[in-house]
């Protein structure tokens, strides 16, 4: 069993992450961002189990439109590419292990719970937003747009303001 090693300095990591987001925006022309993936990821699904969804479907048509297919869309990969990297990264530091992280006195089915539930009203959040932390802030920010600062203000600000009623799921 591999030895796990000390979390990355988190100065480097923005260093490395505002890297690939100059990367991103350079090679393809696109910033960041993952919400939008799991769109496409849906539409290739309902379209492989229901022919007639996507041309029926008001909102599915659209990832269809001139025989468009969703999975070769750049978010699909760039989805994949996150898979693989955080799998490489826990594999490197020695952190792949399937465990749950808690308090000892928050049981594994509560914090699951609220993992769950914070997940989903991310996505919903996201989904309404028009974008994730990445795509709508990160990116937005890095263009010096107005909407970026402003989403995340609400991110983080909604994340303080929540965490003191929710502390004692993680201390």
């Amino acid at each position: 069993m591999r030895k796990q090693r000390k979390y990355m300095n988190p100065y480097l990591a923005g260093v490395l992450l505002g890297l690939a987001l100059l990367s991103a925006i350079y090679f393809s022309g696109r910033g960041l961002g993952a919400s939008g993936g799991i769109k496409y990821c849906v539409a290739s699904v309902i379209g492989a189990f229901n022919h007639n969804a996507p041309g029926g479907t008001g909102y599915f048509a659209q990832y269809f439109e001139g025989g468009a297919r969703p999975l070769q869309n750049w978010l699909v990969y760039e989805i994949l590419g996150l898979l693989i990297g955080g799998f490489l990264s826990g594999l490197y530091s020695g952190r792949l292990k399937l465990r749950v992280e808690k308090p000892t006195h928050v049981s594994t089915t509560r914090r699951l719970l609220f993992a769950f539930l914070g997940g989903t009203f991310f996505v919903f959040g996201a989904q309404l937003a028009r974008g994730c932390t990445s795509g709508a802030a990160l990116s937005g920010m890095a263009v010096l747009s107005t909407a970026g600062f402003v989403t995340m203000l609400a991110i983080f600000g909604s994340a303080y303001a929540f965490a003191w009623f929710f502390r004692k799921n993680w201390i």
